[in-house]
């Protein structure tokens, strides 16, 4: 097997983990608080129109905070999120994507 091949298949492996790694889920866990009224406190949100965050891709949430954080996503509920995006830190956003993508 080539070697570029192999390094390429190793690194590919260990993505999504690198992904998972990056926050810290027992302080997202903490900093969930507010966000639990809406999307649950296990992440499963108990209105049909607000989505499930239990499980999601961490990636996925950093970046839709981010969007919101920055005014970059609007439409649907995109005022109530800038409110709740915009007090997060970098730090706070990588650990309520690691603590939501930890649950099932």
């Amino acid at each position: 097997m080539n070697l570029k091949v192999l390094v390429s298949a190793i690194v590919m492996t260990a993505l999504p983990f690198a992904a998972h790694a990056a926050g810290d889920a027992a302080a997202g866990k903490a900093k969930s608080v507010a966000c639990a009224s809406c999307h649950g406190a296990d992440g499963k949100a108990p209105i049909p129109t607000y989505p499930n965050l239990a499980g999601q891709n961490p990636k996925y949430i950093e970046l839709a905070l981010k969007a919101y954080k920055t005014g970059q996503r609007t439409g649907g509920q995109a005022a109530i999120m800038t409110g709740m995006a915009a007090p997060l830190s970098d730090a706070d956003i990588a650990n309520l994507a690691a603590y939501y993508a930890s649950l099932k």
